[in-house]
């Protein structure tokens, strides 16, 4: 199964596998048909379990590699994951500054980036939007390693971060279109709001892909900023936003799991 697929054109498989991302936000985004109210509880724990799956990506697929990838060059291996990281997370937080976004829990007074005038509903999909770029990013580089190694190991590690991304997308869409709801929007456009959110995980991953696969020298620079820009969103949104509140067990309990998960599956399959 994993040799046929290495037969298909890396690009193609990282178009494949972030709409499948795509897919699991979509998924999640659905809840809204079914529930009206999230616990919040449920919501910290499912925030605290998106930064977990980050967090574990962001090493065991994305930085350890790039470290390998560089040393089996002759390079000194911590300079490209050093340089990639601070630029992912440079770019992400020239990105917070620029686009417009509200993170849930705050009033639309708070909202960063360019100040407009737009909806509290379409400011706090941007801030969802914002995160998900490095997601896309992460798993089209990682697709595109198999242009210049293709093998099954790192066909298998591209998958199960693919895997991990998706399981995390879907109660990260749940939590994005259930409060749109309490926004008193209707259930279909806070739906569609919701999956919109993540299609720019597709998007991402092709540019991720097709960056590598045509600047190969770029490979481990180009993990190593995917990381840095997941790690960015993890610090700057995700963690803050699961801690709101006073009780925060339920959030520590699922960034602990969300990591577990997320290194089982990459180290099992990768």
């Amino acid at each position: 199964m994993l040799e046929k697929m290495l037969t298909i054109n890396p690009i193609l498989l990282a178009l494949l596998a972030t709409l499948f991302t795509w897919f699991m936000t979509a998924l999640g985004s659905a809840m809204v048909f079914f529930f009206k109210e999230i616990n919040k509880k449920l919501l910290n724990a499912m925030l605290g379990f998106a930064a977990g799956v980050m967090i574990a990506a962001s090493f065991w697929s994305l930085l350890s590699p790039a470290i390998e990838m560089a040393e089996k060059r002759g390079e000194i291996g911590w300079v490209p994951a050093l340089v990639g990281f601070l630029g992912g997370g440079a770019f992400l937080y020239l990105l917070d500054r620029i686009l417009p976004h509200l993170h849930m829990g705050l009033e639309i007074d708070e909202a960063e980036g360019i100040k407009t005038h737009l909806q509290r509903s379409i400011l706090l999909v941007l801030a969802i939007t914002l995160h998900n770029i490095p997601e896309g990013f992460a798993v089209g580089v990682a697709f595109g390693v198999l242009a210049n190694n293709p093998t099954t190991g790192a066909l298998a590690g591209a998958l199960a971060l693919a895997l991990g991304i998706g399981i995390q997308n879907f109660p990260e869409g749940a939590a994005v279109s259930i409060p749109l709801r309490r926004e008193k929007m209707s259930r279909l456009k806070a739906f569609n709001y919701g999956q919109l959110s993540g299609i720019v995980e597709p998007i991402a991953g092709v540019i991720g892909a097709y960056l590598v696969f045509i600047i190969e020298p770029l490979l481990p620079y180009a993990l190593s900023f995917a990381a840095g820009a997941m790690i960015f969103v993890v610090v700057e949104e995700l963690i803050p936003e699961s801690q709101l509140g006073h009780e925060t067990d339920m959030s520590t309990l699922g960034a602990l799991l969300g990591f577990a998960v997320m290194m089982f599956l990459d180290v099992a399959l990768g």
